[in-house]
């Protein structure tokens, strides 16, 4: 079964950037949609972005222009980059393969001046 390590978060003022990864074990995440998703405090986890088989994309309307999903197959790794950050978007940030797996621990983003 596949194994997710993410990796990145941080502390960053608002209109900074953080890039998260998404490293894999026990299987090509080539084979796999990739998510990456987000929980805030007292709030449900929810998708932010996707990929697709080949490199189709899709993000959720509060993210959009300002975040972007890729991945390196050769490196086994999926990424988030994000721009612009508000303190809207601090929660821990996981990714998952589509269908859900198991959860990782997730990073911490924290967006505060």
């Amino acid at each position: 079964q596949v194994q997710l390590v993410e990796s990145g978060g941080g502390l960053v003022q608002p209109g900074g950037s953080l890039t998260l990864s998404c490293a894999a074990s026990g299987s090509t995440l080539s084979f796999y949609d990739m998510g990456w998703y987000r929980q805030a405090p007292g709030k449900q986890r929810e998708l932010v972005a996707y990929i697709i088989s080949g490199s189709r994309t899709n993000y959720a309307d509060s993210v959009k222009g300002r975040f972007t999903i890729s991945r390196d197959n050769a490196k086994n790794t999926v990424y988030l980059q994000m721009k612009r950050l508000k303190t809207e978007d601090t929660a821990v940030y996981y990714c998952n393969v589509i269908p859900n797996a198991s959860w990782g621990q997730g990073t911490q983003v924290t967006v505060s001046s």
